[in-house]
């Protein structure tokens, strides 16, 4: 199945357009024609199938003939995490937890952060190209980028925790996971948080953990934190 995205579009909606650059892309790309059938998602969790009823590569207009309704995840996997100093890399780990199942994240700059600035734009692509391409009907939430201090200073609900190497007492995040229950997990850049991040982070209730026993790169760290949630949640129902 080919997935097609409008935020615009809900569950009253019964005929819509999309814009130029996508109708371009649907009729001169994909060659559909009049009375192809698209599928199309909203990003929050709606699945619309429509058929197209003009064919116009300025103005591809299309009409719903029926909808189905994702069920909710039942908990809210956010990551916050430091970005990287090669983009890339970091924009690798937006893609594969896109299609691992996040629900949000916040790039954090921390004491030891190399990279201080992102491209909320291109981060945004990525995401919405993940979505399409893994047939999710949930758009995963990117927030604005924020200090690690600004972040720690917000009310997250659920387990809350912080991956980090120093060598101090920490659990393994399996061992700390429950089922259905919100997680925040905080993921720290290529120099790892800083003492006093960590430790403001404790301070703030944020519970120390592990993520193996090999010392993993930041968007490998966030990769494997993001598919360890998801695993253990899909193995508890």
């Amino acid at each position: 199945m080919q997935l097609f995205y409008n935020p615009d579009i809900d569950e009253t909606t019964e005929s819509f357009s999309f814009d130029k650059e996508e109708s371009r892309h649907i009729i001169k790309v994909l060659r559909k024609k009049d009375s192809d059938i698209l599928h199309v998602t909203n990003g929050n969790g709606l699945l619309f199938e429509t058929e197209i009823t003009l064919a116009s590569d300025n103005k591809c207009i299309v009409d719903v003939l029926s909808i189905q309704k994702s069920p909710e995840p039942k908990f809210c996997l956010h990551l916050a995490v430091a970005p990287t100093k090669m983009n890339d890399r970091f924009e690798w780990f937006l893609e594969k937890a896109t299609e691992i199942g996040i629900q949000e994240i916040t790039p954090v700059f921390c004491d030891r952060s190399e990279r201080k600035a992102i491209n909320a734009d291109r981060f945004e692509k990525i995401i919405l190209s993940a979505m399409k391409q893994s047939n999710e009907t949930f758009l995963p939430k990117l927030n604005p980028a924020i200090s690690f201090k600004e972040f720690i200073k917000q009310k997250n609900t659920g387990l809350q925790f912080i991956a980090h190497c120093e060598e101090t007492d920490k659990k393994s995040l399996k061992e700390s996971l429950k089922p259905n229950e919100n997680v925040t997990l905080l993921i720290g850049p290529e120099g790892d948080f800083s003492e006093k991040e960590i430790a403001l982070a404790i301070e703030n209730n944020y519970k120390p953990v592990t993520l193996g026993n090999t010392r993993l790169r930041t968007e490998t760290a966030a990769v494997v934190a993001c598919h360890s949630v998801v695993f253990f949640n899909e193995s508890s129902n």
